[in-house]
């Protein structure tokens, strides 16, 4: 059987009520999930800063044993030069060793200074990484507390949220996708999560703009999907907010004697 435009627009009030008591109830939660998501990236970003340094430091251990490796490798050579030049049969070719062995000892003055300036990067490294460490150790200690706190207000809202969550389910069922798609993207659109609104003392209820009254005769009538043409929003109803007036209070009025 079709559904009345009334009832359609009834299914949908119903859910926006639903949704708008998660959404205070995802309010207490302040900004702790957030605050969560942050720290748990920063950790991320802290640890992945630390596996790179400790690259670097191998990296420059893998140098420095590289340049080990050739020191030893000139020496076998100067020792190999040395001997030879004990055998030289004349000065040309004692000249031309003398040129090698000095090759070799400049090469070993400079894989010495590499070494050298390994080791610095190497400490420089292992610094940085120690003040990040101490960072990560301050902020997993902040997460470990923000979660703490997190779980606490999620645990005393657990039983409530879960009911409202099979309500949501039951709720959602009874409006048409056209409409719940509609409803969806309009909620998701707007700060205060608010699709579907009642027009209030001659205004929209969620962006507060003026309604004509032809238009609010239209959603009184029920016989159509009435939307706000300014924020889009789905009318529910009209409510006239009346403003009480303070009862006067009157004088008696004294006779004159």
């Amino acid at each position: 059987m079709e559904r009345t435009v009334s009832q359609k627009l009834e299914s949908l009030y119903q859910l926006q009520q639903i949704d708008t008591e998660l959404d205070e109830l995802k309010k207490i939660r302040g900004a702790l999930p957030e605050e969560v998501g942050d720290l748990e990236d920063e950790i991320v970003g802290y640890e992945t800063r630390i596996q790179k340094y400790q690259a670097d430091i191998d990296t420059q251990d893998a140098d420095i044993n590289a340049n080990k490796t050739a020191i030893k490798n000139a020496e076998k050579l100067i020792s190999k030069y040395e001997e030879q030049q004990m055998n030289v049969r004349n000065n040309r070719e004692y000249d031309a060793i003398t040129k090698e062995i000095e090759l070799q000892q400049l090469e070993i003055q400079i894989c010495e200074k590499r070494i050298k300036e390994a080791y610095v990067k190497i400490d420089a490294k292992k610094e940085e990484i120690e003040a990040t460490r101490q960072i990560l150790d301050e902020r997993k200690k902040d997460l470990d507390s923000k979660k703490s706190e997190l779980d606490q207000i999620i645990a005393e809202s657990e039983d409530e949220e879960k009911t409202l969550f099979q309500k949501r389910e039951k709720s959602a069922g009874q409006v048409e996708d056209r409409l719940y798609k509609s409803y969806t993207k309009i909620r998701n659109q707007s700060r205060n999560g608010l699709a579907i609104v009642k027009v209030l003392r001659d205004a929209c209820g969620g962006c507060y703009n003026i309604v004509p009254p032809q238009r609010q005769a239209e959603v009184r009538e029920r016989k159509k999907i009435i939307v706000c043409e300014h924020c889009g929003r789905i009318f529910y109803d009209v409510e006239n907010v009346v403003i009480e007036e303070p009862k006067k209070t009157g004088r008696r009025a004294s006779r004159a004697v």
